[in-house]
């Protein structure tokens, strides 16, 4: 099984006194029954993941027989959460761990550092077998992180999903394999939303203030232009180039997620005469979410 691995007894213990402490002051901070062992055992696999959008999967596949932990919670950023007490402690129990596998800032500042918090947890990488594209942001260099934005990507996670959590309880085998297979299907229903939502259309460019769907764009024949450059705001320069991009393509929408810094945005979309638009890549919700994205983007193509 392709992605699934153990780690046992990781020698990278990068920053691994900071959160020892930081466990020992929790065992002194928290009920005895979090810390003590007096706490009765959960009959549910525990399951810690990087992104709240591999919750979602996680759950699709492992139904009511897991207990997930995200260590980037919803409206967190990727690049700069650092994860809480509470958190760690969590971890420090979970049996499997979902990684994204790309490289995606939080993972590459702690995930030797989670590891050697609890180094006989099965290790799950979610993008293996994932082709990855060329970031087009410098501050997240040379691969694109978003894989799971491409619902063919988002497939390929939930199959190594499965096969993880088979590996880490082969008892309920069955049980996730046929939840696999249904979450599979809905995804295919998903993947043709989106065609008919932005097939047929000549001019196929969509302006977005953080590059956060290539995969999508890749997998759909479709353009992603992106404001922000070399992970810094736009300069008024950045800013102008963006206005004559969106004028040239005769474009509408400036599309922003929840962390975008909206006045640049707005500033765009105030001088073609157009609106903002919320494309939102860290979804609770996958398959509703990444139909709202294709309507958003589909206003675009019009």
């Amino acid at each position: 099984m392709a992605g699934v691995y153990r780690i046992m007894g990781s020698n990278k213990l990068t920053n691994t006194i900071s959160t020892a402490l930081i466990i020992m002051l929790a065992c002194v901070l928290l009920p005895t029954t979090s810390c003590g062992g007096q706490e009765p055992a959960s009959d549910k696999l525990g399951v810690a993941v990087t992104l709240v959008p591999y919750a979602d999967f996680v759950r699709q596949v492992g139904g009511d027989k897991v207990d997930v932990t995200v260590m980037v919670p919803p409206g967190a950023s990727p690049h700069s959460y650092e994860p809480t007490t509470s958190q760690m402690v969590s971890l420090s129990k979970a049996e499997v761990y979902v990684k994204v596998g790309a490289p995606i800032e939080f993972e590459l500042s702690w995930m030797d550092n989670l590891i050697a918090q609890n180094p006989d947890m099965l290790l799950v990488n979610g993008s293996a077998g994932i082709d990855f594209i060329t970031s087009t942001d410098p501050d997240e260099p040379g691969m694109d992180p978003h894989v799971w934005t491409s619902p063919a990507n988002a497939k390929v996670i939930v199959q190594n999903i499965c096969d993880g959590l088979t590996a880490a309880d082969p008892d309920n085998a069955a049980y996730y394999q046929s939840n696999r297979d249904s979450y599979l299907t809905e995804l295919d229903a998903l993947d043709e939303y989106i065609n008919d939502e932005v097939e047929g259309y000549a001019v196929r460019y969509f302006l977005i203030y953080h590059p956060s769907f290539g995969y999508f764009a890749e997998e759909y024949d479709l353009n992603q232009l992106s404001i922000e450059t070399e992970g810094k705001e736009p300069t008024p320069h950045v800013i102008q180039q963006c206005i004559d991009l969106a004028e040239q393509y005769d474009l509408n929408y400036v599309y922003i997620d929840p962390a975008s810094v909206l006045q640049y945005a707005e500033t765009i979309a105030d001088s073609i005469d157009g609106q903002t638009a919320l494309l939102n890549p860290l979804p609770e919700d996958y398959i509703d979410s990444m139909q709202s994205v294709a309507d958003a983007i589909a206003l675009e193509l019009e």
